[in-house]
């Protein structure tokens, strides 16, 4: 599956919210060093319930918009 995902780094809590267009992710980490990316793929994975292994970005890394594909196996 594939899932458009715009991000809000150093927001005050860590959320997942579902939008119109796709998925806002509020992410506590500043987007230094790949830190928001990281929780990013966490929180994604824990909406999700899969394994973080499974999430990964496809497009958009260095972007507030992102591109992710989270696999079914």
């Amino acid at each position: 599956m594939i899932i458009q995902v715009r991000v809000s780094p150093r927001a005050s809590r860590a959320l997942v919210q579902k939008n119109d267009v796709g998925y806002k992710v509020y992410c506590t980490r500043p987007a230094v060093d790949g830190e928001a990316n990281a929780q990013v793929i966490e929180l994604i994975a824990d909406f999700f319930k899969v394994k973080k292994y499974r999430v990964r970005i496809i497009r958009g890394d260095t972007s507030r918009t992102k591109t992710l594909e989270i696999s079914d196996e």
